[in-house]
């Protein structure tokens, strides 16, 4: 059975007992000296989706990375040397599909995946529980995580939030980046540390249009128009106070939507504004290509950003001029806070071996797993006290202040109707108003209360 479903998903299985040896690295693990954890025997299937299992040249940077194979060989194995890893790699393209087919046939322990399909599989009763684990396990702290992620993401606790059912291990990087050379062509004030929704309007609309000096059309403002998880929203509903109703989803039929709401009113009238703002390609993820580099000559704001560009020109090249250029801000709510994607390490419903299964869940989303993914993929970590991040990954930095700060509301990608209704409608109406036909704010989100609660009346 499990020959014939990673032939049909495409999986990649290695073992990792048969990782490659002699390559160099960046983790400064050459031969780790560490005590052996516990020698029980077992062996434990692990389904990672996206994660490098092979060392090799990163094609951005050029320098040489650690593959996981190899990380396992030498952190791993020391401390567990009976337990033997499968490692499977799934692409991300089709990880729902193939992780939740190895659910459902019993052919998987312990898995990487996305926030969202684990909140879904927990609902479904695919996942195990972590809290009597976490509970009888002295040397688990939970405390070394941030506090904000490991107390109220979808993507690692239950919709009613009585339930640990991952483990965080990576985050998504969303933070407001900035070109202070477009700034200081226009003679624009930088943005302070924690912008407004306000502030970032002022300004981007005064840094709208044919650039004094260089006399390129400029944009004051790019975010992602076409974005599935809605991301800007969602920081704006953060920051206007909307929740988007009382209840939890994990009761659909019972929430008691807020839609319409004078908020809301005033989430969506910051989106007409700031539609002018924005380059056209805006509308189809598009138009922000050179921003964070060089050769950025148009785009001021850029909203959601990950810095990935910028650090990865700077690893690559060593000069760091690009960091002095290209500052970093907090998010949009009022604390800076706003949507943070989280990837976690969950456990399948009835692993083969559970005690085996927790230690690799624990070793997986550890400091030292976290500092290697970091190091060598630039992977953003969860830890609240993750001193490993160099001070000049600012970016980075700033993200994880964001995470600390950020709780989910109903207003979040795992609520099946923001996703499938609200989302489509928000892109809608902000490609409208970016092209001079804005619906009607108040008339959009009444029929967008009426069809919230005619959804849940038949779920």
């Amino acid at each position: 059975m499990k020959r014939f479903l990673f032939s049909v998903f495409a999986v990649v299985m290695v073992t990792a007992l048969s990782a490659c040896g002699g390559s160099s690295s960046s983790t400064d693990s050459e031969a780790s000296d560490v005590d052996v954890v516990s020698d029980m025997e077992a062996t434990v299937r692990v389904a990672l989706a996206g994660w490098q299992l092979e060392s090799g040249i990163d094609p951005i940077t050029g320098v040489e990375n650690m593959g996981l194979n190899e990380y396992v060989e030498k952190e791993f194995k020391p401390r567990y040397p009976n337990i033997k890893l499968e490692l499977y790699q799934v692409p991300w393209e089709n990880a729902q599909a193939s992780q939740t087919a190895m659910l459902q046939s019993g052919d998987v322990d312990v898995l990487y995946t996305g926030g969202a399909f684990a909140s879904q599989w927990q609902e479904r009763g695919l996942l195990r529980p972590l809290d009597e684990l976490i509970e009888g396990d002295e040397s688990f702290d939970p405390d070394m995580y941030l506090s904000g992620i490991w107390e109220g993401s979808y993507s690692t606790k239950s919709f009613d939030q009585s339930v640990h059912f991952g483990i965080p291990a990576v985050l998504g990087r969303r933070v407001t980046m900035y070109d202070t050379k477009i700034f200081n062509e226009w003679g624009v004030e930088h943005l302070s540390e924690n912008p407004t929704p306000e502030e970032i309007l002022e300004k981007a609309k005064q840094m709208t249009g044919e650039n004094p000096e260089t006399g390129e059309m400029n944009y004051g403002l790019w975010w992602d128009g076409k974005s599935l998880n809605a991301a800007t929203f969602v920081a704006l509903t953060h920051y206007y106070g909307v929740t988007g109703g009382e209840g939890t989803l994990n009761d659909l039929k019972n929430i008691d939507w807020d839609l319409n709401s004078p908020e809301m009113v005033k989430v969506f009238e910051w989106l007409e504004e700031a539609a002018q703002y924005a380059p056209p390609a805006f509308l189809n993820s598009q138009g922000n290509e050179n921003f964070g580099l060089e050769n950025n000559n148009n785009i001021a704001i850029f909203l959601d950003a990950s810095g990935a560009s910028t650090m990865g020109e700077v690893k690559a090249s060593g000069n760091t001029d690009l960091l002095d250029r290209y500052g970093s801000s907090l998010n949009l709510g009022p604390n800076g806070e706003g949507w943070v994607a989280v990837d976690p390490f969950v456990m399948a419903k009835e692993p083969q071996d559970l005690d085996a299964s927790w230690e690799v869940l624990k070793f997986m989303t550890s400091y030292e797993t976290q500092k290697f993914a970091y190091e060598n993929f630039t992977y953003t970590p969860t830890l609240a006290e993750a001193d490993f991040v160099t001070d000049e990954d600012k970016y980075m930095l700033t993200a994880m202040e964001i995470a600390a700060v950020s709780q989910a509301t109903l207003m979040d990608e795992a609520n099946p109707f923001f996703g499938s209704e609200m989302t489509p409608i928000i892109n809608g109406f902000i490609s409208n108003a970016h092209n001079g036909n804005t619906p009607n704010i108040q008339s959009t989100l009444d029929d967008l209360q009426k069809r919230a609660e005619n959804w849940s009346a038949h779920q």
